[in-house]
C-alpha cells in the first residue's frame, strides 16, 4: 500500500509536469526562467521545496538521531538562513539583472576565464547535490520494495528527467505546488500523530536548547557550525535557487518569496528533527537498522501517514533534483559551451535544444555518484562547502564591491578550492562520518580538525580574493569599469 500511494503521487507530479511543458513554446527564456513571469506563490513554493529536500528531511533525521538536534536541523536551518540573506540582499538585484544562469553574473562582472571556472565548479557541486537527493529515493525503494538500491537511484532519476526535460522551470514551479502541499500536510500530520501517540521527549543533551552542541568541540560544535555556515552562506551560490529568483516577475516578488520560503524551511526542518530525537527516546530507533524515518513509518505509523510522509520526501527530492538538473545543464551549455539564444530562420532555439541534450550526461554522472557515496545530508553540505571556499567571495563581494578584480576572483577561487580539496583528502572524517569520498591515510590531520577545515578553506578563499583584488585594482587594465547601477542593469539575451 505504501509504495502504491507514493507511486500515485509521483504519477500526479509527472502528469502536471508534462502538461505544463507546452508553456515553453520553443523558447529557451520560457524554459530556463519561465519567461520571468512567476508570481510570489510559485516562486516561494519552488524555493521552499528546493530547500526542504531529502537532505533536510531524511538526512536531517538520521543526523539528529545520532548526534543531536543541531547536527541534523542545521541542514534545514542553514538553508533557511541562506534564503533569508538572499531575500535581504541578493534577490532583488539579481532578479533585476535579467540573467539566465548564475554563471552569467561571473561573465558580466569579470571575464570569460572566471565564467568558465565558476561554471565548472557550480556544475561539480550541483551534481553532488543531485546525487544526494537520489540517495534517499534509492534507499526508500530498497527499504520498502527490496528493489536494489542502484536500480532505485536510476528509476528515480529517470522520473525526474521525464518531466524536467519537457517543461524546464515551468514544470519545476508548477509541480512544486503539489510537492509543497504534500510536504506541509505530511509534516504537520507526522508531528501531531507522534506527539499524541508517544509524546515529544528529547534525550538529555541532544535537544535544541542543549547549546553544548554549538560550544563544545567534544559535542560536535565545529561540525555543526561548519554545516550552518556552509549552507547559510555557501548556498548563496546556488544555481537552482537563483534560477527560481530569475524567474520571478519582479524584484519585489523574488524578495518576498525568499522570506516565505525561509520561514517554511526552518519550521519543517525543526519538526522533522524533533520527531527523530523523540523516536530515539520513545522507541529506541537508531541508524544502525536503516534510516530512522523509514523505520518509524514502516513499523509504527498508520499506513496512510506513511504514504503521506514518504510522498512528501519523494516530492521534495524530485523538486530539488529537477532544479539541479535544469540549472546544471543550462550552465554547461550556455556558459561552458557558449551556446546562445540566437535562432536562425526555420531552426529551433539552440540553447533550448542543447540544454535538453545536456541533461542526459548530467543525470548519468549524478546517478553514478549516488551509487558511489550513499549519504544524504553529507552530500548536500559538501556541495556548498566547496561553494563557500571558492565562489561566495567573488559573487557576493563582486556584486557590491567595485574594487573586486578578475585577477582577485581567479586567485581567490583557486586558493579556496585547493585548500578545501587538500584538507578534504587529509581529514579522516567529514561532518562526523567516515570520509568515503576522498581520503589519503596520513598522520598529519586527525578527526579533530573536522568542521574547522570548512572555515579554514573559506578564510583562505576570501582572504586571497580581497588581498589580490586590492593589489591589482590599479593595474588591472583588462577590467571593465562597472558603475554600481550598470551591474544591476538588465543583461542582453
Amino acid at each position: 500500500m505504501i509504495i502504491t500511494g507514493v507511486g500515485l503521487t509521483v504519477l500526479l507530479v509527472l502528469v502536471v509536469g508534462i502538461a505544463v511543458a507546452r508553456k515553453v513554446d520553443g523558447d529557451s527564456a520560457n524554459y530556463l526562467v519561465a519567461g520571468r513571469q512567476l508570481g510570489v506563490p510559485l516562486v516561494a513554493v519552488a524555493l521552499g521545496t528546493a530547500a526542504v529536500d531529502s537532505n533536510a528531511t531524511i538526512g536531517n533525521t538520521d543526523l539528529s538521531s545520532s548526534f543531536g538536534f543541531w547536527a541534523g536541523a542545521s541542514l534545514a536551518l542553514g538553508l533557511a538562513v541562506c534564503l533569508l540573506i538572499a531575500g535581504m540582499f541578493l534577490a532583488a538585484p539579481m532578479n533585476r539583472m535579467g540573467l539566465f544562469t548564475l554563471a552569467d553574473f561571473f561573465a558580466r562582472r569579470y571575464d570569460r576565464r572566471m565564467e568558465v571556472l565558476a561554471s565548472i565548479l557550480m556544475i561539480f557541486a550541483f551534481t553532488i547535490l543531485l546525487a544526494g537527493n537520489m540517495v534517499a529515493c534509492g534507499f526508500l525503494l530498497e527499504y520498502f520494495t527490496s528493489m536494489p538500491y542502484e536500480l532505485g537511484v536510476v528509476l528515480a532519476i529517470c522520473l525526474v528527467l521525464a518531466y524536467t526535460v519537457g517543461g524546464g522551470l515551468f514544470s519545476d514551479a508548477y509541480t512544486a505546488v503539489i510537492q509543497a502541499v504534500i510536504t506541509v500536510i505530511a509534516t504537520a500530520a507526522l508531528f501531531l500523530w507522534f506527539a499524541a501517540e508517544y509524546g515529544i521527549a528529547i534525550p538529555d543533551g541532544l535537544g535544541p536548547f542543549d547549546l553544548g552542541q554549538l560550544t563544545d568541540s567534544a559535542q560536535g560544535a565545529p561540525i555543526n557550525w561548519a554545516t550552518l555556515i556552509a549552507l547559510g552562506i555557501g548556498d548563496l551560490v546556488a544555481i537552482d535557487f537563483m534560477q527560481r529568483i530569475f524567474g520571478a516577475k519582479s524584484p519585489a516578488a523574488a524578495r518576498r518569496s525568499c522570506f516565505i520560503a525561509a520561514g517554511a524551511t526552518a519550521a519543517i526542518g525543526t519538526v522533522w528533527s524533533l520527531v527523530a530525537l523523540s523516536s530515539v527516546s520513545a522507541l529506541g530507533l537508531s541508524t544502525a537498522d536503516g534510516p530512522v524515518m523509514f523505520q518509524l513509518l514502516d513499523g509504527y505509523a498508520p499506513a496512510i501517514l506513511a504514504v503521506l510522509v514518504l510522498s512528501g520526501v519523494v516530492a521534495a527530492s524530485f523538486s530539488t533534483a529537477s532544479g539541479a538538473v535544469l540549472a546544471t545543464s543550462a550552465v554547461a551549455v550556455r556558459n561552458l559551451a557558449g551556446v546562445t539564444r540566437e535562432v536562425a530562420p526555420g531552426h529551433a532555439d539552440p540553447l533550448l535544444k542543447w540544454t535538453r541534450v545536456a541533461m542526459l550526461p548530467v543525470v548519468a554522472v549524478g546517478a553514478l555518484l549516488a551509487v558511489r557515496v550513499s549519504q544524504t545530508g553529507i552530500l548536500l553540505t559538501l556541495a556548498f562547502d566547496l561553494m563557500l571556499a571558492c565562489l561566495v567571495a567573488p559573487f557576493v563581494l563582486g556584486l557590491f564591491w567595485k574594487g573586486a578584480t578578475t585577477t582577485g576572483a581567479l586567485v581567490g577561487t583557486t586558493v579556496g578550492l585547493t585548500v578545501r580539496i587538500v584538507l578534504l583528502a587529509l581529514t579522516p572524517t567529514i561532518y562526523g562520518l567516515p570520509n568515503d569520498i576522498l581520503y589519503i591515510d596520513n598522520s598529519v590531520v586527525g578527526a579533530g580538525l573536522d568542521g574547522w577545515v570548512t572555515l579554514i578553506a573559506f578564510a583562505a578563499g576570501i582572504g586571497s580574493f580581497v588581498s589580490v583584488s586590492a593589489l591589482t585594482a590599479n593595474h588591472a587594465r583588462e577590467e571593465v569599469e562597472l558603475r554600481h547601477e550598470d551591474r544591476l542593469a538588465p543583461a542582453p539575451a
